[in-house]
Protein backbone atom coordinates (compact mmCIF):
# COMPACT_ATOMS: atom_id res chain seq x y z
CA UNK A 1 0.00 0.00 0.00
CA UNK A 2 2.62 2.37 1.03
CA UNK A 3 4.56 1.44 -2.48
CA UNK A 4 1.11 2.92 -4.62
CA UNK A 5 1.44 5.63 -2.45
CA UNK A 6 5.79 6.46 -3.22
CA UNK A 7 4.15 6.05 -6.90
CA UNK A 8 1.69 8.55 -7.10
CA UNK A 9 3.15 10.84 -5.68
CA UNK A 10 6.27 10.32 -7.38
CA UNK A 11 3.51 10.43 -10.55
CA UNK A 12 2.02 13.72 -9.39
CA UNK A 13 5.65 15.10 -8.61
CA UNK A 14 6.50 14.66 -12.63
CA UNK A 15 3.22 15.71 -13.71
CA UNK A 16 3.24 19.13 -11.97
CA UNK A 17 7.13 19.37 -13.04
CA UNK A 18 5.84 19.06 -16.45
CA UNK A 19 3.09 21.17 -16.00
CA UNK A 20 5.07 24.26 -14.44
CA UNK A 21 7.55 24.01 -17.63
CA UNK A 22 4.06 25.28 -19.45
CA UNK A 23 3.20 28.25 -17.17
CA UNK A 24 5.54 30.72 -19.68
CA UNK A 25 4.65 29.20 -22.83
CA UNK A 26 1.09 30.06 -21.61
CA UNK A 27 1.67 33.37 -20.47
CA UNK A 28 3.37 34.14 -23.66
CA UNK A 29 0.62 32.91 -26.18
CA UNK A 30 -1.85 35.07 -23.75
CA UNK A 31 0.13 38.14 -24.08
CA UNK A 32 0.86 37.80 -27.97
CA UNK A 33 -2.70 37.00 -28.42
CA UNK A 34 -4.67 38.95 -26.91
CA UNK A 35 -1.98 41.96 -27.19
CA UNK A 36 -2.51 41.66 -31.38
CA UNK A 37 -6.10 41.52 -30.88
CA UNK A 38 -6.08 44.51 -28.05
CA UNK A 39 -3.51 46.55 -30.98
CA UNK A 40 -6.16 45.94 -33.41
CA UNK A 41 -9.29 47.27 -31.40
CA UNK A 42 -7.16 49.75 -30.45
CA UNK A 43 -6.48 50.82 -33.80
CA UNK A 44 -10.15 50.22 -35.45
CA UNK A 45 -11.19 52.98 -32.53
CA UNK A 46 -8.47 55.32 -33.32
CA UNK A 47 -9.93 54.85 -37.34
CA UNK A 48 -13.66 55.37 -36.38
CA UNK A 49 -13.00 58.18 -33.82
CA UNK A 50 -16.16 59.88 -34.43
CA UNK A 51 -18.23 56.23 -34.33
CA UNK A 52 -16.27 55.97 -31.26
CA UNK A 53 -16.46 59.57 -29.84
CA UNK A 54 -20.71 59.33 -30.66
CA UNK A 55 -20.85 55.75 -28.59
CA UNK A 56 -19.36 57.71 -25.61
CA UNK A 57 -21.44 60.22 -26.00
CA UNK A 58 -24.13 58.12 -25.53
CA UNK A 59 -22.54 56.63 -22.41
CA UNK A 60 -22.34 59.87 -20.73
CA UNK A 61 -18.47 59.69 -20.73
CA UNK A 62 -16.44 62.92 -19.69
CA UNK A 63 -15.28 64.31 -23.02
CA UNK A 64 -16.03 61.64 -25.14
CA UNK A 65 -13.76 62.75 -27.67
CA UNK A 66 -10.82 62.82 -25.89
CA UNK A 67 -11.96 59.51 -23.82
CA UNK A 68 -12.06 58.05 -26.91
CA UNK A 69 -8.86 59.29 -28.19
CA UNK A 70 -6.90 57.51 -25.11
CA UNK A 71 -8.67 54.52 -25.10
CA UNK A 72 -7.75 53.77 -28.56
CA UNK A 73 -4.10 54.91 -27.78
CA UNK A 74 -4.51 53.07 -24.91
CA UNK A 75 -5.27 49.77 -26.66
CA UNK A 76 -3.01 50.24 -29.20
CA UNK A 77 -0.15 50.86 -27.71
CA UNK A 78 -0.98 49.06 -24.71
CA UNK A 79 -1.52 45.83 -26.99
CA UNK A 80 1.70 46.10 -28.63
CA UNK A 81 3.71 46.03 -25.38
CA UNK A 82 1.65 43.17 -24.05
CA UNK A 83 2.70 41.03 -26.79
CA UNK A 84 6.11 42.23 -26.61
CA UNK A 85 6.09 42.02 -23.17
CA UNK A 86 7.32 45.51 -22.23
CA UNK A 87 6.16 47.43 -19.19
CA UNK A 88 3.36 44.41 -18.98
CA UNK A 89 2.44 45.04 -15.36
CA UNK A 90 1.92 48.29 -15.53
CA UNK A 91 0.00 48.24 -18.82
CA UNK A 92 -1.85 45.54 -17.63
CA UNK A 93 -3.61 47.51 -14.69
CA UNK A 94 -4.33 50.62 -17.28
CA UNK A 95 -6.19 47.61 -19.41
CA UNK A 96 -7.65 46.59 -16.48
CA UNK A 97 -9.14 49.44 -15.30
CA UNK A 98 -9.87 50.57 -18.89
CA UNK A 99 -12.10 47.53 -18.84
CA UNK A 100 -13.68 47.72 -15.62
CA UNK A 101 -14.69 51.62 -16.92
CA UNK A 102 -16.00 49.46 -20.27
CA UNK A 103 -17.96 47.14 -18.10
CA UNK A 104 -19.55 49.49 -15.53
CA UNK A 105 -20.36 52.44 -18.23
CA UNK A 106 -21.91 49.98 -21.53
CA UNK A 107 -22.52 46.55 -19.22
CA UNK A 108 -23.17 47.38 -15.95
CA UNK A 109 -25.92 44.70 -15.80
CA UNK A 110 -23.37 41.95 -16.62
CA UNK A 111 -20.34 43.44 -14.92
CA UNK A 112 -22.85 43.12 -12.16
CA UNK A 113 -24.07 39.82 -12.45
CA UNK A 114 -20.13 38.00 -12.17
CA UNK A 115 -22.03 35.59 -9.54
CA UNK A 116 -25.88 35.67 -10.20
CA UNK A 117 -25.11 35.57 -14.17
CA UNK A 118 -21.90 34.83 -14.53
CA UNK A 119 -22.48 33.63 -18.22
CA UNK A 120 -23.81 37.50 -18.98
CA UNK A 121 -20.14 38.22 -17.50
CA UNK A 122 -18.32 36.34 -19.55
CA UNK A 123 -20.09 37.10 -22.49
CA UNK A 124 -20.08 41.19 -22.33
CA UNK A 125 -16.99 42.67 -24.80
CA UNK A 126 -14.59 43.65 -22.38
CA UNK A 127 -14.70 39.79 -20.45
CA UNK A 128 -11.72 38.73 -22.83
CA UNK A 129 -8.99 42.11 -22.66
CA UNK A 130 -10.61 42.14 -18.66
CA UNK A 131 -9.63 38.84 -17.77
CA UNK A 132 -6.19 38.67 -20.10
CA UNK A 133 -4.78 42.04 -18.42
CA UNK A 134 -5.90 40.58 -14.48
CA UNK A 135 -3.57 37.20 -15.76
CA UNK A 136 -0.82 39.48 -16.49
CA UNK A 137 -0.88 41.75 -13.82
CA UNK A 138 -1.23 39.18 -11.36
CA UNK A 139 1.00 36.53 -12.97
CA UNK A 140 3.31 38.74 -14.61
CA UNK A 141 4.36 38.36 -18.33
CA UNK A 142 6.84 35.57 -17.56
CA UNK A 143 10.39 34.61 -18.94
CA UNK A 144 9.57 34.71 -22.58
CA UNK A 145 9.34 38.78 -22.42
CA UNK A 146 11.19 41.74 -22.54
CA UNK A 147 10.66 42.68 -19.16
CA UNK A 148 12.35 39.57 -17.75
CA UNK A 149 15.14 40.57 -20.22
CA UNK A 150 15.67 43.85 -18.99
CA UNK A 151 15.35 43.07 -15.14
CA UNK A 152 18.06 40.93 -15.93
CA UNK A 153 20.16 43.41 -17.34
CA UNK A 154 19.33 46.14 -14.66
CA UNK A 155 19.59 44.03 -11.32
CA UNK A 156 21.59 41.07 -12.57
CA UNK A 157 22.52 40.28 -8.42
CA UNK A 158 19.14 40.17 -7.55
CA UNK A 159 18.27 38.19 -10.43
CA UNK A 160 20.91 35.19 -9.44
CA UNK A 161 19.89 35.78 -6.02
CA UNK A 162 15.92 34.68 -6.99
CA UNK A 163 17.67 31.88 -8.88
CA UNK A 164 19.58 30.72 -6.26
CA UNK A 165 16.83 30.37 -3.39
CA UNK A 166 14.35 28.83 -6.30
CA UNK A 167 11.98 32.11 -6.17
CA UNK A 168 10.03 32.06 -9.30
CA UNK A 169 9.47 35.65 -10.40
CA UNK A 170 7.42 37.19 -13.74
CA UNK A 171 8.41 40.19 -13.42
Amino acid sequence: MQSIAVLLRAVYTRAVSFLNLLQYPLLLFIRVYWGIQLADTGWGKLHNIGKVTEFFTSLNLPAPHATAVFVGLLEFAGGILLAIGLGSRLVSLAVFINMTVAYWASDREAFLGIFSAPDKFYGADPFIFWFTALLILVFGPGVLALDWFFSRLVNPIESARKQSFGVASGH
